[in-house]
């Protein structure tokens, strides 16, 4: 929840984006429910040929930040493909959803790819239409270009639009919308039920191929490749005439696509898949492939924050394999975990030892068992202490769910024209992409995420997943991460303002602001470490600071447009008493004062110097009225208050 750091606009490219946006929706309004024109065929898989190839020369070099529109929300299908009615290019109407349907269509051109988004022509099964298509800012999967993956889909419920440039266009704002057909696959999984049922041999033969397949793809590294083979082969081996006879084969899939799965950081499915493969017989072999199903389970388990649960399965490891060494060195890792998450103990000197750039994330556990989320009046909830904690002690040290550092590829930050209010913003939108990412490899996750307070609700179904696989709203998605997101400062190297490091903490995200906060907070790689400022009494609200400018009217500014509120403490109710020239004054003052602290140095400094700070802190004091800032912080003269309680004059 720090500030964004200050990306500027000048007035015209901020009327360009708004006027962009707005004749945009005024056309589209203009044409809802107007029947698609054809396109020339030839005509639009050239011109995707040459935007194609100019981007790829382009290289995603550019240093202009995208500018995006948001606040037009719109909920995700939350239909299985299955109950949706074909329909075809032909049918499709200008900005419309066509609910209840799917659209089948294949790439008919290379991909054109740029920063937040990816198009391609595309066409019918028969070849016989052209659109164009386009998926925005949640793109890619497992760092490979969603349409690049494959060159058939089925668009779920399909979106019909316009795009910024008017040009007609199919649109895919959320992931689960799309269903990636593998070309070698295409349609496969949905007829083999019928192509092989009640027929045994041939069940069997196809999932026994499908394993080879995935092994083969998985030691060439084709990890997407080789959990679709895997799938394709669970869904034959698990009908009842395979498994009946031949339970193994179902059981193998399982462990192998849990390997898969791991690699792919879908932890939840690597431990349903690692469970569902142990056989629990004595032979040694059994034993053995049961370790590698443990070993799995554990991982997966682990990487899910569940300690205990990775615990348990690391023990069952033991049992069949009493010397097993790395049992016993996972098990003491995770009793340093459960020792992190239920005292709050931890070995910083060790912790801070293994950070660097190439590794900027810390393996500890989350502790905030201090804490509590209840109702805080007039703030919707907020996050409060169930013990007495004095001053200086640590409240909480949580691991964030999900960090983009400023110097990884992943990281994005775009101007976003919210017509809901009419602002731009600096949004972290590498941030929203990740966070996407991992609930879509991680469905279990969701909950949590969609708990944090967003601007807009979603549709009220509360559906996670369907049968095609999990169902993520990216509308809610980008107002949580709008709204909840943190600055980590620049821990490994300085950072430009188009690549600040940012993180989603699902537990600080619910403390509130306030500018007299009673906490202070700092980063070690990507644990949140959160210590009082002042005594803070069991069932006592936690505040710290979403804007720590001295400035009142910047403040103020920063507040109202990075969270939509105008705080109301003790300091701003005070603040804003002063007549404005008297700010104005404290302002500059503040600015003297600030410009003076970085130029001198404490350390032997001159008297002259010293009383130089001693005017400017008697100044700046000067413009506080003493009855109304009576118990308020005056906090413009903090830094150097702070300058000359460390200053030593020369001898």
């Amino acid at each position: 929840m720090s500030s964004r750091n200050t990306v500027f606009l000048t007035e015209q490219e901020a009327d360009h984006i708004r006027k962009t946006v707005n004749d945009r929706l005024k056309r589209c309004s203009e044409l809802v429910g107007h029947a698609r024109e054809p396109r020339d065929s030839k005509a639009a898989i050239s011109h995707a040929t040459g935007a194609a190839l100019m981007a790829d020369m382009a290289g995603g070099g550019s240093d202009t930040l995208p500018a995006l529109a948001v606040g037009q929300p719109y909920a995700p299908c939350i239909v299985s493909l299955r109950d949706l009615r074909p329909m075809t290019l032909a049918d499709l109407q200008m900005e419309t959803h066509h609910r209840g349907r799917q659209l089948t269509i294949k790439r008919a051109s290379p991909v054109v790819t740029l920063a937040a988004r990816s198009w391609a022509m595309v066409q019918d099964e028969e070849g016989n239409e052209t659109e164009r298509l386009e998926m925005c800012l949640h793109k890619s999967r497992h760092g490979v270009d969603v349409l690049d993956s494959a060159s058939v889909f089925v668009i779920k419920e399909p979106y019909f639009t316009l795009t910024d440039q008017g040009e007609a266009t199919l649109r895919i704002d959320h992931p689960s919308d799309l269903i990636v057909c593998r070309d070698e696959m295409a349609n496969s999984s949905l007829t083999l039920a019928e192509d092989v049922n009640g027929h045994n041999e041939d069940a069997e033969k196809i999932a026994r191929t499908c394993k080879d397949k995935g092994n083969a793809a998985l030691q060439l590294k084709e990890l997407l490749l080789a959990h679709a083979e895997y799938t394709k082969g669970l869904n034959a081996a698990r009908q009842d005439v395979v498994y009946h006879i031949n339970s193994d084969l179902a059981r193998d899939l399982s462990r192998n696509r849990a390997h898969v799965n791991l690699l792919l950081n879908q932890f939840d499915e690597a431990k349903t898949d690692a469970t569902a493969s142990l056989i629990g017989r004595e032979d040694q072999r059994s034993k053995e492939l049961d370790c590698k199903a443990y070993l799995r389970a554990g991982c997966a388990a682990y990487n899910l924050g569940e300690y205990q649960e990775a615990k348990g399965f690391f023990e069952e490891r033991q049992k069949l394999t009493p010397d097993d060494k790395d049992a016993r060195a996972y098990l003491r890792k995770i009793d340093m975990c459960l020792r992190e998450q239920e005292t709050g103990t931890y070995n910083w000197k060790k912790i801070s030892a293994g950070l660097s750039q190439s590794r900027p994330r810390v393996d500890a556990a989350s502790f905030v068992g201090n804490t509590k989320v209840d109702d805080s009046p007039g703030r919707g909830r907020g996050l409060f202490a169930t013990r007495d904690i004095p001053a200086g002690g640590m409240i909480m040290c949580e691991k964030a769910f999900c960090v983009v550092w400023g110097h990884e590829s992943e990281a994005l930050i775009a101007m976003t024209y919210d017509v809901r209010d009419d602002r731009i913003r600096a949004s972290p939108v590498g941030l929203s992409q990740s966070v996407t990412q991992k609930l879509l490899s991680n469905p279990s996750q969701i909950e949590k995420v969609m708990d944090l307070y967003g601007d807009y609700p979603g549709d009220g179904s509360n559906v996670c997943n369907t049968e095609d696989g999990p169902v993520v709203d990216i509308f809610c998605i980008q107002d949580i991460v709008s709204r909840n997101t943190f600055g980590l400062g620049s821990q490994y190297g300085e950072e430009g303002a188009s690549k600040p490091s940012a993180g989603l903490w699902i537990r600080a995200a619910y403390v509130n602001h306030s500018c007299v906060a009673n906490t202070k907070r700092e980063h070690v790689g990507d644990l949140m470490v959160v210590r009082a400022t002042a005594p803070i009494g069991a069932g006592e609200e936690i505040f710290h600071s979403y804007d720590e400018s001295s400035d009142y009217d910047t403040r103020r500014a920063a507040l109202m447009t990075t969270w939509g509120f105008e705080c109301d403490c003790a300091l701003c109710a005070a603040e804003k008493a002063d007549n404005p020239a008297v700010r104005k004054k404290r302002r500059e003052l503040a600015a003297e004062a600030d410009a003076f602290v970085q130029r001198e140095h404490r350390v032997n400094a001159k008297r002259l110097t010293i009383a130089k700070a001693q005017r400017l802190l008697r100044a700046i004091d000067e413009t506080y009225d003493a009855n109304r800032y009576k118990g308020v912080p005056r906090v413009a003269i903090q830094k150097i208050q702070d300058w000359l309680a460390k200053a030593s004059p020369r001898r």
